[in-house]
């Protein structure tokens, strides 16, 4: 699995990009409930809006938002699960 930034290495990608908003986000939750406390999750998504929406659950939620990297036609958020 690739690195994100030193030290943090992805447990499990969730491939949304071929998923409809809000796909993507529902994958996110589907993966952060069903790993592990400390599963750093990697979702693939190529809808704009998960870049939004992603992110405001993870806060709403207590989880934490690790990276956001724009890879042309999608996007990368990598989240881990901390309680």
């Amino acid at each position: 699995m690739p690195d994100v930034k030193p030290g943090v290495k992805i447990d499990k990608v969730v491939d949304a990009r071929k998923a409809a908003c809000p796909g993507p986000l529902m994958e996110l939750i589907k993966a952060m409930k069903s790993e592990d406390v400390g599963t750093v999750i990697e979702i693939l998504s190529s809808e704009k809006g998960t870049v939004v929406d992603a992110p405001a659950w993870l806060k709403k939620v207590g989880q934490e938002l690790i990276a956001i990297e724009e890879h042309g036609d999608y996007w990368s958020i990598v989240a881990k699960k901390i309680k």
